[in-house]
């Protein structure tokens, strides 16, 4: 039997008003959601300014004299930016958390509405073919006059309309289905990193408890005995800085120029996202003061207590350690050493925590860990020492200046040390 004319008409209405078709339910969920992400977004900028109040507080009290009450303060302001930053964290990870469901629910609902789209498709076509099994003699004189042709010859035209619109309305809910599934999962990479801060972050926060117990318990909360174990931990400093340098002049290392970039060849990225020197490579009026050499083997850069370290370039972790171990507070505390495939290899030095392990192929602005104040410092900071790779190695060595206790680390010949800010 033929199909009525009049069936197109009302699909083609029905394609026309769909597109358009938004369940209140499905509206109302999306702006409660969307509510709760603005809600989150405020709550995160609020403790933003808290953590710059910190941090003005903790700057303050660097720059005063150092003494067990001013270090105390330091660490008590930053065991509050600490949790701060863990709180700003958190809420992020409930925004993300948010963000993914309001696409999975975007994502739902342009599935559901492909799937209805494709079914009225289907059932245009079918009837499009059943029209089609009929001549144009049997449509002509199934009518009773030509004006009821004409019209359903405009029928069939705006019908046909309805189909190649809808065709392509489809295609185009199928390319923005693609979007969202790619925005979806760039949200749980996210949600993945931001995870894996907040634990890193209250790893932090231990390793700061840890050394204000480990202070009070050393010094027995007596400015008098802070003093001395100060000028205790200077002498060391200074007398296996001593060993070391005497021990490496002895090292023989020839520096073929053509194993390394060409000064001013700016190899590697800021190891951090925030840029502030605070002490050049060489002879500068602090190396001098600090050191008993008269010289600075590296560059250090401003980093509080927890700021992310990136690798500088690609390359392959060397090996990684702790000098507080056998000489507290004397060196690089917490180290990291990654040789690069150019012929340098890179030293980070002073971490409160280490991501990276031995043997680890990392790439350009990897997180490797995160700054700290362990070793010797004048406050937190991030050490960065650069080598031609030929000329440094790892080692052990017996200290007298650490009571004869064997510390491991980063030894090279004096000519093996490069200037960083060549190749930054």
């Amino acid at each position: 039997m033929r199909t009525p004319f009049y069936k197109f008409s009302i699909l083609g209405i029905m394609f026309v008003s769909f597109f358009a078709l938004i369940l209140p339910s499905q509206a109302q969920t999306v702006e409660e959601t969307q509510q709760k992400i603005s809600s989150t977004t405020d709550k995160i900028q609020a403790i933003e300014s808290q953590i710059k109040e910190s941090q003005a507080i903790i700057d303050t009290a660097q720059t005063t004299k150092k003494t067990l009450k001013s270090t105390l303060t330091t660490l008590d302001k930053t065991q509050k930016k600490l949790e701060t930053d863990i709180k700003v964290t958190s809420s992020k990870v409930d925004s993300t958390d948010l963000k993914i469901s309001q696409i999975a629910g975007d994502i739902s609902y342009k599935e559901s509405e492909i799937n209805s789209r494709e079914a009225a498709l289907r059932e245009a076509i079918h009837t499009m073919y059943e029209n089609d099994q009929l001549s144009l003699t049997e449509i002509v004189f199934s009518k009773n006059n030509f004006s009821d042709l004409w019209g359903d010859v405009e029928a069939l035209d705006q019908f046909s309309s309805s189909v190649r619109d809808n065709v392509l309305a489809v295609k185009a809910l199928k390319a923005d289905l693609e979007i969202k599934k790619s925005e979806q999962q760039t949200q749980k990479n996210t949600l993945l990193g931001l995870k894996s801060d907040l634990t890193d972050k209250k790893k932090v926060v231990e390793v700061n408890k840890k050394e204000k117990t480990v202070l009070l318990t050393k010094t027995s909360n007596q400015e008098a005995t802070y003093t001395k174990l100060l000028k205790q931990q200077l002498a060391t400093k200074d007398a296996l800085e001593k060993e070391l340098r005497d021990y490496e002049t002895t090292l023989k290392f020839i520096l073929d120029p053509k194993s390394i970039p060409s000064r001013g060849n700016k190899v590697f990225s800021m190891p951090l996202a925030t840029v502030r020197i605070t002490q050049l490579f060489g002879k500068t009026v602090d190396s001098v003061r600090l050191y008993a050499s008269g010289t600075h083997n590296g560059v250090d850069f401003a980093a509080d207590v927890g700021t992310p370290v990136k690798a500088m370039l690609g390359g392959t972790v060397a090996a990684t350690g702790d000098t507080d171990l056998t000489c507290p507070g004397a060196s690089f505390g917490r180290w990291v050493l990654i040789r690069h495939t150019n012929g340098l290899a890179s030293l980070y030095g002073h971490f409160s925590l280490i991501k990276v392990s031995k043997g680890d192929v990392v790439t350009t602005g990897q997180l490797i860990g995160y700054s700290g104040n362990t070793g010797y410092t004048t406050g937190p900071h991030l050490h960065i020492s650069v080598y031609a790779n030929a000329g440094v190695e790892v080692q052990s060595l017996p200290s007298k200046a650490c009571g004869g206790r064997t510390y491991t680390m980063p030894v090279a010949a004096i000519n093996a040390y490069l200037d960083p800010m060549d190749y930054l």
